[in-house]
């Protein structure tokens, strides 16, 4: 059984007593610097809680893209690793102009805008 509070619970306490009793009473330059902090909680918060789910949705994306049928890792940090291997492999033949005029270029489009949208719900979830 994991311990209470949670560090997503820890990391909300410490946001919420910023944003309801800190932040308030500041001014200025002051303020300004304990929104920036409350904001960097609550990224922080979902990183942890949406990261993985994200890396592994896009490992797989990935991987059917570019036509690869490595089973995906356990590990996070490999996961992480392959995603990144990926990426750098999907730029080279967009520079190659793999995509440029073949049908393949929908399904390039269609990944980098799922890839855009699950950094900006963790960066910013308000953005849309």
């Amino acid at each position: 059984m994991p311990d209470r509070p949670t560090k997503l619970e820890l990391l909300e306490a410490v946001r919420g007593f910023l944003e309801r009793e800190l932040i308030p009473e500041l001014e200025g330059v002051q303020r300004f610097h304990a929104r920036v902090a409350a904001k960097v909680l609550g990224i922080v918060s979902r990183e942890i809680e949406l990261e993985e789910p994200a890396f592994r949705r896009q490992h797989r994306t990935l991987a059917a893209l570019l036509g690869q049928s490595a089973p995906e890792p356990a590990q996070l940090a490999e996961v992480a690793q392959g995603v990144e291997r990926m990426e750098r492999e999907l730029t080279r033949r967009i520079r190659a102009g793999d995509a440029d005029n073949s049908p393949w270029r929908e399904s390039v489009l269609e990944a980098l805008s799922a890839g855009v949208r699950e950094r900006l719900a963790i960066s910013n979830p308000a953005y849309r």
